[in-house]
This record gives structure tokens, C-alpha cells and sequence, in this order.
């Protein structure tokens, strides 16, 4: 079994994202297409497999990713071979244009729970920002915390193209002081009962209470700071929603 990796997207974990997850919710598509431009530059950092990032390329956005995992990537050129995206770490991506619209859908940023790493992240999304700019991004809340399973048992079963038996073992546990959810996962790729492939994931996501995100934005310099509760824009009051969606905007 390979090393335990925080939220790294292996190649079992991808195969089954893909079969799961293929095409963007469509009101969430609509929701981030909804502040593009053509003729601006956009960036979606943390863009997986292109999911996002390919209907913006194919409706003639000029639209730029990022991703750590080769695996995501990887099926991401095969989707669209000249799409302008490459691996990295978030934190080190260097390039010295900057965008006019940068969003990280699908609450992403909550993949970053380490909280000084994740308020460097977004200190450095505001300067990959355009003056003028917009950036557009979800997290996870607390109400959407997952109930607590001390024993690993099966979450999902998919069949691969091949027609093998993909399977997705998982637990869940909630730290309340750090507001951590750990959903450690093994995935296990089965021909019958041979077990040809296994995979392991520490998946991780920081769950956000009502505010506190603002607080770090403000910190990072952003003014004019907007949150809602889903894709209509309504705004959020409390905690009693799934995602947070924030739209900031950077000073001309």
C-alpha cells in the first residue's frame, strides 16, 4: 500500500473522481462562469482534471491552471491537449502576470487546514490579483461536518471503463478544537475478487464557522469582501448553510 498522503489525488483516487464526478454541477458552473470576461485573464488554481477549467476554455475564456497532482493533470490533457495548465504547489506557483479573475470552486480552500499556510495561500492569491480583480472561491462549513466512524467501511463502489470494481473504503472524525474533519480513504481496485491495486488517502478539509474566513481575507488586505450561502448569492448570517462562497475584489 502506498504512503499516506494529505489530500493528494492519487491515481485510484482520480479514476474514481472522474467516473463520479466528470462534468460541474451546473448551477455551480454557471455561478463561476458568471464573472468571466473575454479578454481577461483567469486563473484557476487547484484546477484537477478540468472539470471547470474545460467548458471556460471551450466557451473562448482565456483561462490558465494549476495543480499539484500529475495524476488530475494528466487527465485534464487529455480532455483538452492545449490547455495552458501546469503542476505545482500552490504556495510556490510562480508567474510574474497577474489575473483578472482567479476562482477556486467546489470548496477547495478547505483542503488547506494547516490555518498559517492557508492565510499565506490567500495572501498570495491577492497578489496573483489584478487591480480591479475579482477572486471567487467556496469552503466547507461546520454544518457540514460528517458523522463519526471508527471503522473503515465501504462509501462507494464504481466500475472502471475496463470493468473492474473500484471501491472507496472511508471513516470520518471531527476535532471541534481545530475544526478539522479527517476522512482518512483507501481505495481498492478489485478484478472480481483479486485485489489488483490499493491506495491510500488522508483526506482532510478545515470545516469554517460563521466569520472567521472574513477575518483572515481582511488580514491578507482585501476591502470589499462579499459571502453567500449558495450560488444564488444570498448572503450568509450564520452558520447554518453548507458553503460559504466569498467574492473578493481588489482595489483599482
Amino acid at each position: 500500500m502506498s504512503e499516506l498522503k494529505q489530500n493528494y489525488y492519487g491515481s485510484l483516487c482520480t479514476e474514481m473522481y472522474e467516473i463520479l464526478h466528470e462534468q460541474a454541477p451546473q448551477d455551480e458552473l454557471n455561478f463561476y462562469l458568471s464573472y468571466a470576461e473575454k479578454g481577461k485573464k483567469i486563473l484557476e488554481p487547484l484546477c484537477g482534471s478540468g472539470r471547470f477549467l474545460v467548458p471556460f476554455l471551450k466557451r473562448g475564456f482565456d483561462i490558465s491552471g494549476m495543480d499539484l497532482s500529475g495524476e488530475m493533470l494528466a487527465k485534464l490533457k487529455q480532455k483538452a491537449p492545449d490547455a495552458k495548465a501546469i503542476q505545482a504547489d500552490i504556495i510556490n506557483y510562480a508567474v510574474q502576470e497577474q489575473f483578472d479573475y482567479i476562482f477556486i470552486p467546489s470548496g477547495s480552500v478547505s483542503l488547506f487546514t494547516d490555518m498559517g499556510m492557508c492565510q499565506r495561500i490567500l495572501q498570495k492569491m491577492k497578489e496573483l490579483l489584478a487591480p480591479g480583480g475579482k477572486f471567487v472561491f467556496a469552503v466547507d462549513t461546520v454544518f457540514d461536518r460528517c458523522e463519526e466512524d471508527s471503522d473503515y467501511k465501504v462509501n462507494v463502489s464504481v466500475k472502471t471503463k475496463e470493468g473492474y470494481d473500484l471501491v472507496l473504503k472511508g471513516k470520518n472524525h471531527y476535532d471541534e478544537k481545530s475544526q478539522t474533519q479527517f476522512s482518512p480513504s483507501i481505495y481498492e481496485l478489485y478484478h472480481g475478487a483479486e485485489l489488483l491495486q490499493s491506495e491510500t488517502m488522508d483526506f482532510q478539509t478545515h470545516l469554517y464557522r460563521y466569520g472567521e474566513m472574513d477575518e483572515y481575507l481582511r488580514g491578507c488586505g482585501f476591502k470589499s469582501i462579499s459571502v453567500y450561502s449558495n450560488y444564488q448569492k444570498e448572503p450568509a448570517v450564520n452558520d447554518q448553510c453548507e458553503m460559504f462562497i466569498y467574492e473578493c475584489s481588489q482595489a483599482l
